[in-house]
């Protein structure tokens, strides 16, 4: 089950809480997780999750 629309505290309780997003998070390259963690408060959603990835994987061209 996607908790795609459910907020959580932040990236960790995230994870925990929703396989789908623990998934997701692990099979990012280090340094994409190594960014997120700085800003974990700010991820609170599988979606914000999502965008924040995809922005950091964007500037990798």
């Amino acid at each position: 089950m996607s908790a795609m629309k459910d907020k959580f505290h932040d990236l960790y309780a995230l994870i925990e809480a929703d396989d789908e997003a623990n998934s997701y998070f692990y099979a990012l390259p280090d340094y994409v997780q190594e960014q997120i963690e700085t800003r974990s408060d700010g991820v609170n959603s599988f979606a914000s999750l999502k965008d924040y990835a995809e922005n950091l994987l964007r500037g990798d061209d």
